[in-house]
């Protein structure tokens, strides 16, 4: 599965951006779905992930209550609303794709397709 991701830029803290991403390929309902950010120096990590079916998700802790994801099966295509931003925010944001038939979403890093990158940064 393909991968692209759109949306990011630069906003003030407090502000939201959403980010999108679409998939294309074949089964692409075969994949469970998430967003990682990877910040200067730090590693790369999931901040959200939703279930293949768009049933069920994960929020890593620093973002939770702020960032929403969801899915639109007819458009192949996850967003990230993120609301509420703050400096420490700023990462480059990747969409990413994992084929699974478990009835989760996938908090790790784990997955076997990522997009190319989406840079938001959040100025204080």
């Amino acid at each position: 599965v393909q991968l692209q991701a759109s949306g990011g830029g630069l906003v003030q803290s407090g502000g939201s951006l959403r980010l999108s991403c679409t998939a294309s390929g074949p089964s692409t309902s075969r994949y469970a779905m998430g967003w990682g950010r990877q910040a200067p120096g730090k590693e790369r990590e999931i901040v959200a992930a939703i279930h293949r079916n768009g049933g069920s998700t994960f929020y890593a802790d620093s973002v939770k209550g702020r960032f929403t994801i969801s899915k639109d099966k007819g458009k192949n295509t996850v967003y990230l609303q993120m609301n509420s931003l703050k400096p420490e925010d700023t990462a480059i944001y990747y969409c990413a794709a994992k084929q699974t038939i478990l009835s989760a979403p996938v908090p790790t890093t784990s997955y076997s397709n990522w997009g190319q990158g989406t840079l938001v940064t959040v100025s204080s």
